[in-house]
């Protein structure tokens, strides 16, 4: 797996993001694995826990599949695509902690069976393209400026 830096942050090129709510998605066989990025991690701070729709459930493009709480904060997790969740992941129930320090490993969130995949990914960025993580990344630098110091 190639990781791009930018700063402190990494972003693996073999994944695609939901730029508006930092989430990354991998597609494994049929089904799509959905984590949150390094730079959501970050910004969220220290996350105390994490609260996600269970197996059978439905997602949509943009939709809450769960929360994610921290100290000073509680923020909806948003769907990058459509489909129905397969699966939750069980760890983060005791060490939420791990979508920090593992955001694109243990620390995953979700698995999907994707319904619309194709067209869902239309609207994401390809790590692979560099120059368009990079332009992203450089914004939300600057848009979130006050919270990465």
């Amino acid at each position: 797996m190639i990781i791009m830096k930018i700063g402190d942050l990494e972003f693996p090129e073999d994944l695609y993001y939901y730029k508006d709510h930092h989430i990354w998605l991998k597609q494994e066989g049929d089904k799509v694995k959905v984590g949150m990025d390094d730079f959501g991690q970050k910004i969220a701070g220290k996350i105390l826990f994490v609260r996600l729709r269970p197996a059978g459930k439905a997602t949509k493009v943009g939709k809450t599949f769960g929360t994610l709480e921290t100290g000073k904060w509680v923020g909806p997790l948003k769907a990058p695509i459509a489909g129905t969740i397969a699966e939750a992941n069980p760890a983060l129930k005791d060490n939420p902690s791990l979508v920090n320090d593992d955001p694109y490993g243990e620390g995953w969130l979700l698995v999907v069976e994707p319904s619309s995949l194709e067209a869902d990914m239309a609207n994401l960025i390809s790590g692979s393209d560099q120059a368009a993580v990079t332009k992203w990344i450089e914004e939300e630098q600057q848009k979130y400026a006050d919270k990465l110091e």
